[in-house]
């Protein structure tokens, strides 16, 4: 009798269970006329976009074409921009006055046509709202303000001080970077440093598998840095480099072996830090590059590591993605979950220098991987990571593809080119790609209700409460609510730089039959926890979230900024 009571129970449950999972829908809309090879949201509804492919069809006023636009995610439509340097594989982010920086990019090099040499260049973008206003133009200025040396395939990690700690790269074309710039420098150069470099062993340690190293500031002030299948804190103040634990089971996640890693969500009042990293690749970095092979599986493994001294001597938890990834993208959602989007099953990064390139159109990669997957932070160990709900995509985002979280609160999914320049579907069989596609959660795709921010502070000041109007539809009424400080990240090459979810300490003022509501928030307690510059504010109800409203975080001085906000303890290395 009880087991014919508990079967129906249980299935009652799982049906129930089952019909909650978001469903998730792809839509095409516009084409790029760029390369997406950097995405980087820049306002509520531009996302700027950075390539160098010769032959891009988007055309600058002077007939020139672009390595540069604004993509509008309203209107669907790209805006060229001009530059004067390659921007080709650079890094960057946003530092404290709210200016974008890129840092880096290709050499110059025939038969490539100008920009010129980019390794040493910095581009500077400050925001604007829209296409042809009077800030929507890259300030560039080569013989004055650049690199102190040459880099192509860098990170740049906005720190405390709100300036950009710009990390390793390499000095030329290389698949197996032997040719390395491992060193740290600053953007503006530090008091007595301006004009040098800091040698990195760590860096060196890690060759030849340690382009674009994934790297995040903690809420000790520290930075934690990925490279090849390597780890380490660096103290930004004495230069120190602590190693910790390898990345398991010899698989590396740097540039050309491209897995992707995250800092998962902070929540207070702890702030306790935790790395994820999927992907990659498990090939020895040891085997020349002309052995490899475009159908050399990728790793299946996703790794997490707590960064408390607990937590390091823990180490690594290993899960299992549901198939081998490389060149994969992961994005933070405002619920703190994240999807890993994009890339391959099998093969590496670039183009075309193993074996197998001639079969798969110059592709050093392989077997796209069209169906992203969805992994939930919170959920125990070996239930995490999930195809559930999500769509396969028509269109292979192999090598130079990226995906952002739009303020809109669906996904940008662009780019894709393993060719040197423009080559279409009819010669390839992973041709250049310009279509723009967005992945949509459902409540997007249904029209549902949302919540909604009305009005918002502008800006808001370390450890301070700051009101917010906003509205809760009646059906999320009781359901748990989350307030999510956004970087969307500077994406390329698998890694969101500065990517980061601090989700805030918050009251909602109101009747409970009320839509209309106050929300008292308060920001993060310091910029260790958040380095000053700008995010983006969603507000979450449930797993439905509200389009974001723009802040500046911290004073918005130009940095480097003294320390913000209140000391706390903090239990991250």
């Amino acid at each position: 009798m009880m087991l014919n009571i508990v079967l129906p129970l249980l299935l009652s449950l799982l049906l129930t269970s089952a019909a909650a999972v978001q469903q998730w829908t792809f839509v095409q809309n516009g084409t790029s006329g760029i390369v997406a090879i950097e995405a980087i949201v820049v306002s509520p509804t531009l996302v700027l976009m950075y390539d160098r492919a010769d032959g891009n069809p988007l055309l600058l006023p002077n007939g020139a074409r672009a390595w540069a636009a604004l993509w509008d995610l309203e209107k669907n439509v790209a805006t060229p921009l001009e530059t004067l340097t390659n921007t080709f594989c650079a890094g960057g982010g946003f530092i404290s006055n709210g200016t974008l920086v890129a840092v880096a990019g290709q050499p110059r090099e025939d038969p490539y046509q100008p920009p010129a040499d980019g390794r040493m260049g910095i581009r500077l973008f400050d925001p604007c709202t829209s296409p042809g206003g009077v800030n929507c133009t890259v300030f560039e200025d080569p013989a004055n303000v650049h690199l102190a040396e040459l880099r192509w395939y860098p990170t740049g990690l906005r720190i405390p001080d709100g300036s950009l700690m710009v990390i390793g790269g390499s000095h030329s074309n290389t698949f197996y970077n032997t040719d390395a710039a491992n060193s740290i420098e600053f953007f503006p150069g530090r008091a007595g440093e301006a004009g040098t470099v800091r040698p990195s062993k760590f860096l060196l340690d890690a060759e030849p598998v340690n382009m674009f190293p994934r790297s995040f500031v903690l809420p000790s002030g520290n930075v934690f840095i990925v490279a090849n299948n390597l780890t380490m804190i660096y103290n930004i103040a004495t230069g120190t480099e602590t190693r910790l634990p390898d990345i398991p089971n010899g698989v590396h996640v740097t540039n050309p072996f491209d897995g992707t890693a995250q800092l998962l969500p902070l929540s207070p009042p702890l702030y306790e830090p935790s790395v994820l990293v999927c992907g990659g690749s498990a090939t020895d970095p040891r085997i020349p590059e002309a052995n490899l092979s475009t159908q050399d599986p990728a790793s299946d493994q996703c790794s997490r590591i707590t960064l408390t001294p607990l937590g390091v001597a823990r180490g690594w938890e290993v899960e299992r993605m549901p198939e081998t990834r490389v060149l994969l993208e992961s994005v933070l959602l405002p619920t703190g979950d994240l999807l890993l989007i994009n890339g391959a099953q099998t093969g590496y990064g670039g183009y075309p220098s193993i074996r197998g390139t001639n079969a798969t159109g110059m592709s050093n990669s392989d077997h796209p991987a069209r169906r992203a997957l969805l992994y939930k932070t919170d959920a125990p160990r070996g239930a995490r990571i999930s195809h559930e709900g999500l769509p396969e995509s028509d269109i292979a985002r192999m090598y130079h593809s990226s995906a952002v979280l739009t303020p809109q609160g669906n996904i940008m999914v662009a780019g894709s080119n393993p060719h040197a320049t423009v080559v279409p579907a009819s010669e390839s069989q992973f041709p250049t790609e310009f279509r723009v596609e967005y992945l949509n959660p459902e409540f997007i795709t249904a029209n549902a209700p949302r919540p909604a921010i009305i009005s918002a502070p502008a800006q808001i000041l370390f450890n301070q409460r700051a009101t917010l109007r906003v509205n809760i539809p009646a059906d999320l009424h009781g359901a748990p609510t989350k307030v999510s400080l956004m970087d969307l990240g500077f994406a390329t090459h698998s890694f969101h730089a500065n990517s980061r979810l601090v989700f805030l300490e918050h009251t909602l003022r109101g009747s409970g039959s009320d839509t209309m509501l106050e929300l008292e928030i308060t920001a993060p307690p310091n910029n260790n926890v958040y380095p000053p510059g700008p995010a983006f504010v969603f507000l979450v109800g449930g797993e439905v979230y509200s389009q974001a409203v723009k802040v500046m975080v911290g004073d918005g001085g130009n940095p480097p900024r003294p320390d913000q906000g209140v000391r706390m303890p903090v239990s991250s290395v």
